[in-house]
């Protein structure tokens, strides 16, 4: 593999505005925390206001002009647009401006392979690379080789670049036949859970909401903990015990962010996928973040995307210990909402009772004396269910617990 000096690049950031009143400028805002994240320092921004992205030039005649300029007197190293670019528009503004083009997409594939550290998250990263690369081959080659390093040049990067469209082909292939694999494990795992019906509660969220840090402060899993965007990117599953002694699994997932790459999702699918196999979802929120409606706008559709519908949601307003003032936000999709922070353990004790009342609302209340001989039964009804109290007695053990449907058929005759 061959190894680049990292770079700190100088970039000028450029948008589209298409009508009064939309979000390119917070969309921008978010673009200079990725490029930050990227390793790249913002020298300046660039807005054109226009009723449609010009088709071959992404900005107009005038702009590029002006946008030419701008590079000359900020000594900028390269350019990132917040929008997804076509091959036609990257060799053009490439043409017009010499200098090196980037977009949004290519700074977060870049990201996520800094990020990944699973052999299934480099799969998934390099996977997207190629695909988003093997449409731009021509006018990548000529952008990345202006550069010895610097975004876009992890993972797959140049080497793979020089490839010509057979070999890269190939190459997708074999990780798609890799990923296969992956999924089908992931897969016997997930119907082993369901086997032995221990629930599940996915951590979703905005990126950067203390997904990783609430997985963290509940069960201790020891995940990297940044205030960066997709900090973290690998799936990490814990389990934890509530109050009832119920067991829950708490899975983690990527988060998700605005103009989500469509190669990111559907090379993380299966992961993504979680989510839709989970019988609980936990919405991380930062009411600290001044774009909080707006994220949690994107958090929703990214799940509708992903065909995950019909979910119990728990939606936790973090970062509390942020906000000098309390703020009034409302999730009128979710089903229960609490205020907490994954930082200090605030509410997280009523968190937990709170998944209790979830999960006791799917189970049955059974109240038995099981015999001696049957005892083994009664550790069934920890594993799976909520046992809330026992009593050994002489003819038996008295069990007073929570337990899912289909297990009650089992141990209540």
């Amino acid at each position: 593999m061959i190894e680049f000096e990292e770079i700190k690049e100088k970039v000028i950031l450029v948008g589209v505005s298409l009508n009064d009143g939309d979000d390119t400028q917070d969309s921008l805002t978010e673009l200079e925390e990725l490029a930050s994240t990227a390793g790249a320092q913002t020298v300046g921004v660039l807005i054109q206001t226009r009723t449609q992205i010009h088709p071959g030039t992404y900005l107009g005649s005038g702009k590029l002009e002006e946008l030419s300029e701008l590079i000359y007197e900020t000594e900028a190293t390269g350019i990132i647009c917040d929008d997804e670019l076509s091959p036609a528009q990257l060799r053009n503004m490439e043409d017009a401006l010499d200098t090196k083009i980037m977009d949004r997409t290519l700074v977060i594939l870049d990201i996520f392979a800094k990020r990944a550290s699973t052999s299934e998250g480099k799969i998934q990263v390099e996977l997207a690379q190629l695909k988003y690369q093997l449409a731009r081959l021509v006018g990548l080659r000529s952008s990345l080789s202006r550069l010895g390093g610097g975004i876009g040049t992890r993972g797959p990067g140049e080497k793979k670049l020089e490839m010509d469209r057979r070999l890269v082909k190939e190459r997708i292939a074999q990780l798609n036949r890799e990923l296969k694999e992956v999924k089908r494990h992931r897969e016997v795992t997930r119907s082993q859970r369901q086997k032995n019906r221990i629930p599940v509660a996915a951590i979703v969220g905005y990126t950067n909401a203390g997904k990783s840090t609430l997985l963290n402060t509940l069960t201790g899993a020891q995940v990297l903990e940044e205030d960066q965007l997709f900090a973290t990117l690998d799936p990490t599953t814990r389990s934890l015990t509530l109050p009832s002694r119920q067991q829950i699994l708490l899975t983690d997932t990527v988060g998700f962010i605005r103009k989500l790459p469509h190669h990111l999702i559907e090379a993380f699918r299966s992961t993504l996928e979680e989510a839709k196999y989970a019988d609980i979802i936990l919405h991380v929120v930062d009411v600290s973040n001044p774009q909080v409606e707006k994220q949690m706008y994107v958090v929703y559709e990214t799940l509708a995307d992903l065909g995950i519908a019909g979910k119990t949601i728990i939606t936790l307003f973090n970062k509390q210990d942020r906000m000098d003032t309390p703020v009034n936000i409302r999730d009128f999709k979710a089903d229960k909402t609490l205020k907490i922070s994954a930082k200090t353990g605030e509410g997280l004790e009523q968190l937990k009772e709170t998944l209790d009342e979830v999960l006791h609302e799917r189970h049955m209340l059974l109240e038995r004396v099981f015999p001696y001989e049957k005892a083994g039964l009664i550790a069934l009804i920890r594993e799976q269910g909520g046992l809330i109290s026992e009593d050994y007695r002489e003819n038996g053990i008295y069990v007073k617990a929570y337990v899912p449907k289909e297990l009650y058929a089992r141990v209540s005759g």
